[in-house]
């Protein structure tokens, strides 16, 4: 895990941020037989990589990247630029024979206010970085394609959804594909729901996670 903060916030993110984003990791991930471990963790202040934008983004990815590319790489930004919470890579065929600088970009980019216990309102305790690894093991939006028709996700158990969730709307129930089976799938991780939401991986996406790492990372 690397952590990087601007020079006048040195010191706002610890050791103690880090096992603490890995213990909501293993909350969301360990009932369906995943489980994550803190190997490593790198802590910097440098204004340029806080921010991630431009070529700072590859600069830091380059100069802290760790393992393989079967392991998970979680950098996560004091001052994240674009406005987001969070970004990460899908899974890619990449052969053994390639030579780390080739997928350097391979991880997750992450707000750190979004880590447990830190300020973002709604979005404090890990759940971003959950969302984020979804994407790494191969998963896509519930809302992908934000359409009511098409493959959507390609996942045959999560109901089609045109619209991403903002918050935890349970009264009236979300339903923005009304004349398809099921309602938004708001608790599900790879919604846009707040932490709070947040409950569960579908069976099909399991599949998909197991599927996907066979396929693409779990050779290394």
């Amino acid at each position: 895990m690397h952590l990087v903060t601007t020079v006048a916030k040195k010191g706002l993110l610890t050791i103690t941020n880090a096992i603490a984003q890995v213990a909501a990791l293993n909350t969301a991930y360990n009932p369906i037989g995943i489980t994550f471990t803190l190997s490593n963790t790198s802590i910097d202040a440098d204004d340029a990589w806080a921010v991630g934008d431009g070529t700072s983004m590859d600069d830091f990815k380059q100069a802290r990247r760790q393992g393989t590319y079967k392991d998970l790489n979680l950098y996560f930004h004091s001052d994240l630029s674009g406005g987001v919470l969070g970004t990460c890579t899908l899974p890619s065929q990449v052969t053994k024979q390639t030579l780390p600088s080739q997928y350097f970009s391979d991880g997750c980019n992450i707000n750190a206010e979004t880590m447990p216990g830190r300020t973002m309102t709604g979005y404090n305790k890990g759940m971003t970085a959950v969302h984020e690894t979804g994407h790494w093991l191969g998963l896509l939006h519930t809302f992908e394609g934000y359409s009511c028709t098409g493959d959507g996700d390609s996942i045959a158990d999560t109901p089609m959804q045109s619209t991403s969730t903002d918050g935890c709307p349970t009264k009236p129930v979300k339903d923005s594909c009304p004349d398809q089976t099921g309602v938004d799938p708001i608790h599900n991780y790879m919604d846009y729901s707040s932490d709070d939401c947040y409950e569960s991986f579908t069976p099909g996406q399991v599949t998909r996670i197991q599927n996907m790492w066979t396929t693409y990372r779990s050779g290394f």
